[in-house]
């Protein structure tokens, strides 16, 4: 599996991107990631997930999987962010500033 993820916006309007290939991660942390991916039932989410009350310096993020030849792009406002899918991000972020 491999998740393509991007945050945009904020105060500063630093872009952060970063790819992920649990080929390329320790066991442990490539099974986290499957874990957090199937409890945001990434696959099922809309392709675009707006707030109704947008907001100005708010971080927007796109995520894309790619997953045994299934492929999908959810990009989702901060403002807008699914409870399923806040651990995956919170995730992603982790591992962007990490590696």
């Amino acid at each position: 599996m491999r998740i393509s993820f991007e945050r945009t916006g904020g105060f500063a309007g630093i872009t952060k991107k970063t790819s992920v290939d649990t080929d390329d991660l320790p066991p442990n942390e490539a099974s986290t990631l499957s874990r957090l991916v199937e409890a945001a039932d990434l696959f099922r989410l809309p392709e675009q997930i707006t707030s109704p009350n947008p907001q100005s310096d708010r971080f927007q993020y796109k995520l894309t999987i790619e997953d045994n030849g299934k492929h999908h792009t959810v990009t989702v406002s901060e403002s807008a962010l699914p409870g399923t899918l806040r651990p995956l991000i919170e995730w992603l972020q982790t591992i962007a500033q990490k590696y």
